[in-house]
């Protein structure tokens, strides 16, 4: 790329936080916006990267108003009205999202893209892990803050493999050219961009068109879509513990944490370790494998590296723990992943009471969703239901949280403001409490953990 300045409106989303931290680390200058201070913000920050929380231009750094050598890459969260996406669309300056950028670092070498509506930054976190310490290594752009390394962006000097998360919302994956691609799931989501089902199948179906030839399509099996393969394209499958091309067998559940066998199409990978007891994440953990083994990762570096995989920020981490209470922090926001969520808590806590505080994200998808959240929410022993985070959108009259709060089949269940939220928990009896949502949720985890350890729970 031919400029030397790079300027993030939103530079606190993860993907942006990547793709900042990216240019920071090539050498170019770098600097951002973005609506709210946070952990990763004050990160950046640390990093050398300035950032300002307000929208007037004249925010804007001086040495970031050259038009001729800056680059503004934006998120499609940034409205068309923001006082400094004016200021660089009227002075003439190149602004481009998010994706096409990712898209044109990756094709310098080999994309390995993991798409689906849900289980793509797991299943990309763990690949990338395994790929990032074995012989092979890997750069990667991840959806999430990797427990391993304190960080959603890894770089190696060695390799010219790109691990991915790609992103389906506003068909940004379709700027990406896969060497490899991982499909996890095609539930509808996003409705508010691809208006029906089949449109958002019918995205995935097109990504599948853009992997190249003689790459790699590993699908879920039993996915329901229809790959448009280019010329020499093999496809494979992959499942939990139900056949394809890989899986897992001899499943056992020792000391809180997952052994299984590994099942590839030529040979078997006896006793493979994960320590992050969800079964959900041996399914993401097979195609994570099964990407690495694809690359040349050997069997013993591939058991190896599950067994040292310590997870992603808010994906299933127990934030607090003591003989009388449980307080976990997860990023589920589509009503597939509540369900699995919930449906794993209550495997890793048998015969207790479960405490869910959810967080809708998106005035849209809670308007398309409303009933199937109700279904995944009653899986609870109790709700506590808060208001939705509006993220990009304006309301949508007639869309509250209320929509979802009517359906839940749960005696103990409660609406609740964030305002009201702690002083409502310490009056409540929790044993394993969850908090759920995408949207600004995280904030409230400190302030509960430090209310269940000062009452001493």
């Amino acid at each position: 790329m031919e400029f030397t300045k790079y300027y993030f409106l939103g530079i606190g989303g993860i993907g942006m936080s990547a793709l900042a931290r990216y240019f920071n680390s090539k050498g170019y200058q770098v600097a951002g916006y973005d609506r709210n201070e946070s952990n990763l913000t004050t990160t950046l920050q640390f990093e050398g990267i300035q950032i300002c929380y307000e929208p007037e231009s004249n925010l804007i750094p001086l040495s970031f108003r050259d038009a001729k050598n800056t680059l503004i890459v934006i998120t499609p969260a940034i409205p068309t009205n923001h006082p400094q996406l004016i200021y660089f669309q009227e002075n003439g300056f190149t602004i481009k999202k998010r994706a096409e950028v990712l898209g044109e670092i990756t094709r310098q070498g080999k994309a390995i893209c993991i798409a689906g509506t849900h289980g793509k930054t797991t299943t990309s976190t763990i690949a990338a892990h395994l790929l990032y310490q074995s012989q092979v290594s890997c750069n990667a752009f991840l959806g999430g803050v990797s427990n391993n390394y304190n960080t959603n962006l890894l770089l190696s000097k060695d390799s010219n493999l790109f691990v991915v998360e790609a992103d389906e919302y506003d068909r940004s994956f379709h700027q990406l050219s896969p060497y490899m691609a991982v499909i996890t799931s095609v539930d509808a989501d996003h409705l508010d961009v691809y208006q029906t089902p089949e449109a958002f199948r019918k995205s995935f179906e097109f990504f599948t068109s853009l992997i190249r030839p003689n790459g790699v399509l590993l699908l879920r099996k039993d996915l329901n879509i229809q790959p448009q393969l280019q010329k020499g394209v093999k496809l494979y499958t992959y499942s939990l513990d139900d056949g394809g091309d890989f899986y897992a067998e001899n499943i056992k559940k020792i000391n809180n944490k997952f052994h299984f066998d590994f099942v590839t199409p030529t040979e078997r990978i006896a006793d493979v370790c994960l320590k992050i007891p969800i079964r959900i994440n041996i399914e993401n953990s097979v195609a994570a494998m099964a990407i690495a083994w694809l690359n040349g990762v050997s069997n013993e570096e591939i058991r190896t590296g599950i067994a040292s995989y310590s997870g992603i920020y808010r994906r299933f981490n127990i934030v607090y723990k003591s003989d009388k209470v449980v307080f976990m922090d997860d990023y589920a926001h589509h009503p597939k992943e509540l369900k699995a969520s919930i449906s794993s808590i209550k495997e890793l806590f048998p015969g207790r009471k479960i405490t869910g505080i959810f967080q809708p994200h998106l005035y849209s998808r809670t308007r398309d969703f409303a009933s199937d959240f109700a279904e995944a929410l009653s899986g609870l022993d109790e709700l506590i239901l808060l208001d939705i985070y509006p993220a990009r959108e304006l309301p949508i009259e007639g869309v509250t949280s209320e929509k979802i709060f009517q359906e839940v089949k749960l005696k103990n269940k409660i609406l609740c403001t964030k305002a009201d939220l702690l002083p409502l928990l310490k009056e409540k009896n929790i044993d394993v409490l969850v908090t759920f949502g995408a949207g600004d949720i995280d904030k409230l985890v400190p302030e509960i953990k430090k209310q269940l350890k000062e009452s001493n729970r």
